[in-house]
């Protein structure tokens, strides 16, 4: 019978680490997000085996994730950041080189460096905010946009301009959760409202202010840079309420949208479930983002707090950029739909950012009790 009771508790205490309401969303919207990539990736041989092997390694990573205490991964910050830091100056060195941006590392297969630092940035951010806990001055923030610059400033130069901004949004969570003044929010406002437009803007590259041009009028260029964004809305609005059936769209099978097992997946669900489909999605992602923001507002330790605040930022910015991309109310930065998407590098992050939200809800009840 001890025997027995021991046995239970190991697995209860390292095998069963899974929030159950995260699990059950998580789990829904991949088994929606595999449905849609067999679809999609129909003219892609092999896509949705390999979609379903991301999907179980990022699963793995999710555990091994839960299993570690905040106060363990903790210690671990500024090894990660760093390691981050130096594959990053690695990529800009001899990193590979796809459609014109060095984005990528060959270490026995393809990885990308900047997905790691949507975790490992926030990740030092709340690390340092943590030791500085009820003293902090305003040279604290000026170390940690250095914190955040670093890394954002190596991924804008590969260039990737959509990947910085969501590194710059996880970490700017940190910091506006580790008590950055709401004075201060309006200044920067401000700030960025002149220097967006005069200094900004010119730094930018051609493609780049095409991106945005072309988000405003996608008809300037209808059958080149503004083609994505046209078809991507044609799916759109041809779904209808029902959509038109799976495996019966036309937009995608048709090749006329752009990657469409990747960045522009929820325009071939779109079209294919229609608004009704629409609105099933979104919600499982509100009930996710809202389930984030609970376990947040419970974490037991400041660390703890503004790294599951972050992930619950990276959650939110990846939905709504994505969706706003397809959508075109955005403009397209090659976002990928969480856990829909096909990529393995991006999954990884998220089982990964997933795995410490449900360690910091279950630190959270070994506490209490």
């Amino acid at each position: 019978m001890q025997k027995r009771h021991i046995n239970w508790h190991f697995i209860r205490s390292h095998i069963l680490v899974f929030d159950a309401t995260l699990a059950i969303l998580i789990f829904l919207i991949m088994s929606i997000g595999i449905v849609t990539m067999y679809s999609a990736g129909m003219d892609f041989p092999g896509r949705v085996e390999d979609h379903v092997r991301n999907i179980l390694v990022s699963f793995f990573i999710m555990w091994v994730a839960a299993n570690i205490p905040p106060q363990t991964l903790m210690r671990f910050a500024i090894p990660i950041y760093t390691f981050g830091v130096a594959l990053l100056i690695a990529v800009a060195l001899f990193g590979l080189v796809k459609k014109g941006s060095r984005r990528w590392l060959y270490v026995g297969m393809q990885i990308q460096p900047s997905e790691m630092m949507k975790i490992a940035t926030p990740l030092m951010l709340a690390w340092y905010f943590q030791k500085r806990e009820g003293a902090l001055r305003w040279r604290d923030f000026v170390v940690a946009a250095v914190i955040l610059g670093i890394p954002a400033a190596l991924i804008a130069k590969q260039p990737d301009l959509g990947t910085a901004m969501l590194v710059v949004a996880a970490g700017f969570s940190v910091v506006f959760l580790a008590g950055l003044s709401w004075k201060f929010l309006v200044s920067l406002g401000a700030a960025a409202a002149v220097i967006i437009p005069t200094v900004v803007w010119p730094m930018l590259h051609d493609y780049q202010r095409d991106r945005v041009l072309t988000m405003l009028d996608p008809n300037r260029d209808p059958l080149g840079k503004g083609f994505h964004i046209i078809q991507s809305t044609i799916a759109l609005g041809s779904g209808g309420l029902h959509g038109k059936g799976f495996l019966k769209g036309t937009q995608a099978h048709l090749e006329f949208i752009p990657e469409h097992t990747t960045d522009f997946i929820f325009a071939v669900f779109s079209e294919e479930f229609g608004f009704v489909g629409n609105v099933i999605l979104v919600v499982l992602y509100f009930l996710l983002i809202l389930r984030c923001l609970m376990i947040a507002s419970n974490a037991p330790t400041l660390f703890a707090r503004l790294m599951a605040g972050a992930v619950t930022m990276i959650f939110f910015t990846y939905a709504f950029v994505n969706m706003g991309m397809v959508s075109g109310i955005v403009p397209v930065v090659g976002v990928p739909l969480p856990f829909m998407s096909y990529g393995g590098t991006a999954l990884v992050t998220l089982g990964m950012g997933l795995g410490f939200m449900m360690s910091v809800q279950r630190n959270r009840k070994l506490v209490q009790t």
